[in-house]
């Protein structure tokens, strides 16, 4: 264990702590993140090694799996020589062959983590977790609710201990069964102290603490996350992960006294095994090198399919002369939506890019009590976007008055709402249908709302926030976003912005199906914004100075893409030119029937949905099932994720890609230095690498790495889901996200010169991390001769692709459709 020369060190020993808990926001802010980000620092495979031995985590597929996808033709047998033949070399082939395919190991699953903890059970015969876990997580949800309890927590913005205190100190009964427990709060006993009595030789502390906190790693990480950033609650609470250990430690002593009536020694008194360090080197184990080239060997079957397409690819002509331009999130879910459009109008050109479209602010709606973040998780922005008055008000339902908590109007309210809510529940099982208490997208930004967006006076704030940009400041973020894409000429007359939201109803992961860049909110407000900022015309004049001319008949829209329903609503139409509003009309139908032909072929993974139906019956059903009580699956969201492309559009647009790759629009000619696009990829690998990195892991090991089924999920406190009503809280995803995810590394293709690709992943330490270690892998395309470069071991290397010839089909939608179940990497003619 780690100490000092003066022993036990508690703030080193929380800091260490805090390093490797969950790091998951609340529900509201629900941002995907690398789960092992604690070993983020060590090479892939040796990290998953290391939080298998320490944490007992599943890193990897079952040796069974990965041979019956070798068996079933998903793990090639080119690739895995190839695999093995890099790895240990060509003589070694045939019998690490052997080993892969036919070696027995054990695969049990042990951890160094709970070793410690265990004997309370064996030396007192006690189950303290039984003991401790309910009241302790009432207590502490009960502290930080967001609005669930209809009374709050006493001295919430003291702290948690202040707030107990207060309890104890008013309340006729106690949380404690024994005195002493009591005393120690009254007294505000340290972490060290109550270690003292529980454990007795400080020897064990760090041990016991991480076998303590890891007992429930969802309320211990949330405490710590909230801690970390307290604007992740609205409602804000005053905690830190100190005073939750010693709240459990306060029961842990209390439980025991109860039991044996105060007469017990601490637990290193009882046990025979020496100290030992959780972290210290993990031993090679022949298991873990065979795990480590079935996982490379699985994901080379897919990324040779790729890269082999992709220079299979001829490059295409830049189009002088678009229909029209849209702008959409470089979202997974968007690469077919954008191909269907594509398809349809050949001459309409699509760009990628962070939906946040380069604009940060907080965003505060008409009657809205809190700010709400509309940008990246990790950026704090300074800016505020209000909602003016309107009219218009969001509907709302009867049956959620706020009277129903009161005694008498809550019994009334039963008495008459109450039955008419439920015949209308009963109803909507057999006619799901849109209601107020509906999570939809399209609710977040009414149609006719008018925003607060230029500031004209640098003095207008509110808590500290800018309210708007000035002119030079949406210039500068209109310049670094169409810099970023390469869109810097040939403006088309109707530019596009197109936000992404979702809909669904019970779903308490709701936040994870809109947009990651606006910290899990529909991106309607930022297109919003970025449009007025593009269509302002001092705006235009900065942006000629710095040689962008945007020509006055070219009008940018904004609009939000429901991807749940695959629907889509246009904002600000009636700004439009009488020329453009025709030309609108025009391109509004090519929307709608690529948003029909991405129902259908969204459809073919939805067991309760015939993919060869009308295609308007399939788009309905589509619908019905964003809405539906009964259905966990409202949309499989980033699940089959597997790349992300970095480069213009002709890289990959002739390449049906089955919705797994990240689109992120890049120009090298625009960006010769490579500024912009470090810049892109310090955003790609957290959030394409985060998305891509949860989804593995809560599919390898869904019962500790996710969140298991969403059945038996309740909403504790508005900031987490539990199984039951007092159980920890279950960070990563539901089985219902990744039951049809392929767990593979996400694969990042940057078409670049390879020395200019090498400066902008090292222009950051943190992003380089991400290439150095593997945690994602990157090859890059010479935009010039087509070569492509892997980057491993700190340096790129010539690829070849063993794949021979894709496929060649033709352009036809019914076609495509019939063809995907078996084909999901091909070219389209």
């Amino acid at each position: 264990m780690k100490h000092t020369a003066h022993g036990f060190e508690e703030s080193h020993v929380l800091h260490h702590l805090k390093h490797y808990l969950p790091a998951q926001n609340p529900l509201k802010d629900f941002v995907h993140h690398n789960t092992l980000h604690a070993f983020q620092d060590r090479n892939f495979h040796k990290a998953l090694h290391e939080a298998a031995t320490i944490f007992g985590y599943h890193t990897y597929l079952s040796l069974a799996d990965f041979r019956s996808r070798f068996a079933k033709g998903e793990i090639r047998p080119d690739i895995l020589q190839r695999v093995i033949q890099k790895h240990k070399g060509e003589a070694a082939v045939e019998a690490w062959t052997s080993k892969m395919l036919h070696a027995a190991y054990d695969e049990s699953s042990f951890s160094r983590i709970g070793a410690l903890r265990s004997n309370w059970r064996k030396e007192y015969t006690v189950n303290l977790e039984k003991m401790t876990y309910g009241l302790l997580f009432k207590l502490v949800c009960s502290y930080l609710d967001q609005g669930v309890s209809i009374n709050p927590f006493p001295l919430e913005a003291a702290g948690l201990l202040d707030g107990l205190i207060a309890l104890e100190r008013n309340s006729s009964v106690s949380i404690f069964n024994a005195p002493r427990a009591r005393k120690l709060l009254f007294k505000k006993a340290s972490i060290t102290e109550l270690l003292h009595i529980v454990v007795g030789d400080e020897r064990y502390y760090e041990q016991y603490l991480f076998d303590q906190q890891f007992g429930h790693p969802g309320w211990s990480g949330m405490v710590a996350t909230i801690e970390e950033n307290p604007a992740s609650l609205l409602d804000k609470k005053s905690i830190t992960l100190a005073e939750f250990i010693q709240l459990e430690l306060l029961l842990e002593i209390d439980a025991l006294d109860s039991k044996f009536d105060e007469i017990w020694a601490p637990l290193s008194f009882k046990i025979k095994q020496s100290p030992f360090d959780l972290f210290e080197v993990v031993k090679e184990d022949e298991r873990f090198e065979v795990y480590q080239l079935w996982q490379e060997a699985f994901e080379w079957s897919l990324y040779d399919q790729v890269l082999a397409g992709i220079k299979l690819v001829a490059p295409e002509p830049k189009n002088e002369n678009p229909t029209f331009q849209g702008l959409f999130c470089m979202d997974d879910r968007e690469c077919s939506f954008r191909r269907h459009i594509e398809h349809l109008d050949k001459n309409a050109v699509t760009f990628g890019t962070a939906a946040f479209f380069n604009f940060e602010f907080f965003y505060q709606p008409v009657n809205g009590k809190f700010f709400t973040k509309l940008c990246p998780a990790p950026v704090t922005p300074k800016y505020l976007i209000k909602e003016m008055d309107r009219k218009k008000k969001q509907a709302v339902d009867l049956t959620y008055h706020k009277g129903s908590h009161n005694l008498f109007f809550g019994w009334i309210i039963s008495q008459t709402l109450g039955f008419s809510a439920a015949l209308k529940l009963f109803l909507n099982i057999f006619n799901p249908k849109m209601t107020p208490a509906t999570s939809a997208s399209f609710k977040h930004l009414h149609k006719k709302s008018q925003l607060h967006i230029e500031n004209k006076n640098l003095e207008d704030q509110v808590d500290g926030l800018q309210v708007g940009f000035t002119v030079e400041e949406m210039a500068n973020r209109l310049e670094g976003l169409l810099k970023s894409i390469g869109l810097v000429d040939h403006f088309a007359p109707i530019v596009y912005v197109v936000g992404h939201g979702a809909t669904s109803v019970n779903n308490t992961h709701y936040a994870g199906y809109d947009c990651g860049a606006c910290s899990g909110r529909p991106s309607s407000v930022n297109a919003k914004v970025a449009c007025f900022a593009a269509n302002h015309p001092k705006v235009r004049e900065e942006l000629k100075k710095r040689g962008i001319h945007i020509p006055f008949t070219t009008q940018f829209l904004p609009a939000l893409h429901d991807t749940t329903r695959d629907e889509i609503t246009f904002y600000d139409e009636e700004t439009l030119t009488e020329h453009n509003r025709h030309l609108h009309e025009h391109n509004e139908l090519t929307f709608l029937r690529a948003l029909e032909t991405n129902a259908i072929e969204r459809s073919r993974r939805f067991d309760l949905i015939d993919s060869k139906a009308n295609p308007k019956t399939i788009h309905e059903k589509i619908k019905r099932r964003s809405v539906s009580l009964f259905e966990p699956r409202p949309e499989l969201n980033h699940a089959t994720n597997a790349m992300a492309i970095v480069g213009r559009r002709t890289l990959s647009k002739q390449l049906f890609l089955d919705r797994r790759s990240f689109l992120n629009s890049y120009d090298y000619e625009v960006d010769p230095s490579g500024d912009y696009l470090a810049g892109i990829l310090g955003a790609v690998a957290p959030v394409a690498g985060g998305i891509n990195l949860e989804y593995y892991f809560s599919r390898v090991d869904n019962h500790k790495l996710g969140a298991g089924t969403k059945l038996p999920h309740n909403v504790m406190g508005l900031i987490g889901v539990a199984n039951g009503i007092d159980g920890d809280l279950r960070p990563g995803l539901p089985s219902q996200m990744i039951e049809v995810h392929d767990p593979v590394r996400i694969l990042i293709v940057v078409e670049h010169f390879p020395e200019i690709a090498k400066y902008a992943i090292t222009k950051n330490q943190a992003t380089y991390e991400w290439f150095k270690n593997q945690w994602v892998k990157l090859v890059v395309v010479h935009p010039e001769t087509h070569d492509i470069f892997h980057f491993d071991n700190e340096q790129f290397e010539l690829y070849q692709p063993l794949t021979p010839q894709l496929e060649v089909i033709q352009d036809e939608m019914p076609k495509v459709v019939e063809t995907l179940e078996n084909l999901p990497v091909y070219i389209m003619n």
